[in-house]
């Protein structure tokens, strides 16, 4: 025990920062995008989801919705799955899910689109079933937000499609059993 602190030497340092010719720090954050999910069928998707998602709401927005209560609920679906949807396309983008392994990334989205899909099939049969011919100078604003609604509903049950492949070959790798002995 005596010779404890002659064995054991501690050093301290505070990294220094790096200053650039001008004098300003330099920045240490790189930003990385992952342009091959750009170009796979889950990105186009969700892109469609983006893209329609926004087009049927603005036209549902555009009309006095909130004469008929129910377009409250086609509207808290579409706005809240197209902000989710953003949001999962920019962790997938930036590739946040290679640095968050303790989700279940496969399961999470699998659930994400069939969830979804369920919802926004609910929405687009409400919004299919308000529109009225009668309603005057609105109902082309409806019907034409009842059709994007369909896409919508397409595309998510597309995704679910494909997350559930995604996820059963994510099952698929990490089986019991498959290690040799």
């Amino acid at each position: 025990m005596a010779d404890f602190p002659s064995k054991v030497t501690t050093e301290t340092s505070v990294p220094q920062p790096q200053s650039s010719p001008s004098g300003r720090m330099a920045s240490s954050i790189a930003v990385v995008i992952d342009t091959s999910f750009i170009r796979s069928i889950p990105a186009i998707l969700m892109i469609v989801e983006i893209l329609a998602g926004l087009i049927q709401w603005a036209l549902i927005a555009s009309t006095p919705y909130t004469l008929e209560s129910a377009y409250g609920w086609v509207m808290f679906v579409a706005v809240g799955l197209w902000i989710t949807t953003i949001i999962l396309f920019v962790v997938s983008l930036f590739g946040v899910q290679q640095k968050l392994t303790f989700v279940a990334w496969s399961l999470a989205e699998m659930m994400y689109n069939g969830i979804a899909t369920v919802l926004y099939f609910i929405a687009f049969v409400v919004n299919a079933a308000f529109v009225n011919p009668f309603a005057g100078l609105f109902y082309g604003h409806l019907a034409a937000a009842t059709a994007f609604g369909a896409l919508v509903t397409l595309a998510y049950g597309t995704s679910t499609f494909f997350s559930f492949l995604s996820w059963r070959e994510a099952q698929g790798s990490a089986a019991p059993g498959t290690v040799p002995t």
